[in-house]
């Protein structure tokens, strides 16, 4: 017998039977000690969960790697570098927030995939072929929202923003959009809770709706302001008003855009919410959401494609309406700048410590 002919054979039978139950690796970035980025892992992690318990991906095992980024590009861009580096890792999930995955794109960019999950801003659409979302950008949904008060027959508008590119954004998408009079535009600086001035000097103007473009902080603290100086009008945020329903008294009433409830009456979507309300005991937001999805379509991406970064890739941006990803969200697949093509954002309305759709949905 030619053992020298049989041991490199054994050798490559071993490697195959080793490639083929070695774990499939994955990594997210987001800011995880804050509220949305607590709960966008949890979506994250709750999808790798029932991923390897109907079998992983071709019988392996999807492993996840996290890294917090604070939310803060400097940091971001470190975290790119690290998982770009890590030559185990497929594809990302995230980043969360705008600034920092403007910072990672740059890093990924020839790399590595990678799909954000809330970040909104502009300055993210084309900015490389390897960057995906599976939210809309503010420039998109600042215009659903102006359409949707226009459509509800407001003439005359208050905006108060977020002096930050989330808030910039969205506020001057929705003055464009609005069809009535836009009577004040204020700036304001994020976490601001003292709204009083703004409020005292919306009761003089008399708006028919306030638009808020900014995070739950600024929106539950100008809603409660609103209450108690009686001021009597429509108020609606977008997206960044995931968490307002924490205030049920102040909330009660307001408009929000967002890509997803948890009222929508959808199987998918009561089969993920029951799913998560079980593991997590809590009701899933948008940020749940679109981390699930994303990490859902990243394992898609693998599946068809096979672990390797250039193929993740290009399977990414091949997807087209009739292969698209149906997700919790929606459908997914991609304009050539990253941007969902079909994005769903609901405008919906609190009531009793829910957002309610209203039938206001964008494209």
């Amino acid at each position: 017998m030619n053992y020298r002919k049989i041991l490199p054979l054994c050798a490559l039978l071993l490697a195959g039977c080793s490639d083929s139950t070695r774990p499939i690796t994955i990594a997210a970035a987001g800011p995880w000690t804050q509220a949305g980025g607590a709960i966008t892992k949890q979506g994250i992690e709750l999808a790798v969960s029932e991923i390897n318990a109907s079998g992983g991906i071709h019988g392996r095992r999807l492993e996840l790697i996290t890294e917090d980024d604070g939310g803060n590009g400097t940091k971001a861009a470190a975290v790119a570098q690290k998982f770009v580096a890590n030559h185990d890792i497929v594809g990302v999930v995230g980043h969360v927030n705008s600034g920092a995955m403007v910072a990672a794109a740059r890093v990924y960019d020839g790399h590595l995939a990678a799909i954000a999950t809330t970040a909104t801003s502009p300055d993210l659409s084309g900015i490389s072929p390897w960057i995906f979302r599976v939210i809309s950008s503010d420039s998109t949904n600042g215009v659903v929202i102006a359409r949707f008060a226009s459509q509800m027959g407001h003439k005359r508008a208050a905006i108060l923003y977020e002096n930050d590119s989330y808030g910039r954004g969205l506020a001057d998408a929705f003055r464009r959009s609005f069809a009535g009079e836009v009577l004040s535009m204020d700036p304001i600086t994020g976490g601001t809770t003292d709204i009083e001035p703004y409020i005292a000097y919306y009761r003089t103007r008399h708006p028919d709706i306030v638009f808020v473009a900014g995070v739950d902080i600024t929106g539950i603290a100008t809603l409660r302001e609103a209450h108690r100086q009686h001021l009597d009008v429509d108020f609606i945020g977008g997206d960044g008003w995931a968490r307002i329903i924490a205030d049920t008294t102040a909330a009660e009433g307001a408009y929000v855009g967002t890509p997803f409830t948890a009222q929508d009456p959808r199987p998918e979507v009561q089969r993920f919410v029951a799913a998560f309300e079980a593991r997590y005991r809590i009701v899933p937001d948008l940020n749940a959401a679109l981390g699930y999805d994303a990490t859902n379509l990243l394992a898609r991406a693998i599946g068809e494609a096979g672990d390797d970064r250039v193929a993740v890739r290009r399977y990414l941006a091949s997807l087209t309406e009739k292969t698209a990803y149906a997700g919790v969200t929606g459908s997914i697949h991609f304009l050539p700048t990253g941007d969902p093509a079909r994005p769903a954002f609901h405008i919906t309305r609190v009531h009793n410590g829910a957002f309610l759709l209203t039938g206001g949905a964008g494209r």
